[in-house]
């Protein structure tokens, strides 16, 4: 497969996915031509390997990740908001949407990038394990830490293994 043909059956793809690690349209589309540009230099080298995508995706994420990183970069995330929608209003739902993007965002850069490559990507442990370059143990922390700090933030109960 040529870097062409990879870039117009994947990209699309590739962008989603950045722009749910990222949570910012424009950053993500930064984010992805970053790296397919440094990809176009590697292609031949990454073609070869077994599993081309997995590289890309590995690349992608540990750009986001880099990019997090950099102090020039650091924004500064509120927890309030100005007002919240009332439950009949139309928007609810897409605030609703909206306030768990932005918890999400919350997250430490790999249980956000667990979340995003199993619920939006639909990745299996292992495959998410080769792009985060870790044991699947390690994807299955991840995911299970990122779950509870999502229900303690937004106040939903908590499983503690305990049966009435």
């Amino acid at each position: 497969m040529t870097f062409e043909e990879y870039v117009s059956s994947r990209g699309p793809a590739l962008v989603r996915l950045a722009r749910l690690l990222t949570g910012d349209a424009h950053r993500a589309e930064d984010l992805t031509q970053e790296v397919l540009s440094q990809a176009y230099v590697q292609w031949r080298r990454i073609a070869r390997a077994d599993r081309p995508d997995v590289y890309v995706r590995r690349m992608l994420v540990n750009a986001n990740i880099s990019w997090w990183r950099r102090r020039s970069s650091r924004e500064l995330v509120v927890d309030s908001f100005a007002e919240r929608p009332h439950r009949g209003d139309l928007g609810g739902e897409a605030a609703d949407r909206d306030e768990m993007w932005r918890l999400i965002l919350g997250l430490p850069d790999r249980q956000r990038a667990v979340l995003v490559l199993r619920y939006y990507e639909d990745l299996d442990d292992t495959t998410i394990a080769q792009i985060l370059d870790c044991s699947p143990v390690t994807v299955r922390t991840h995911a299970m830490r990122a779950l509870a700090n999502l229900r303690e933030r937004c106040g939903a109960p908590t499983t503690n293994g305990s049966r009435p």
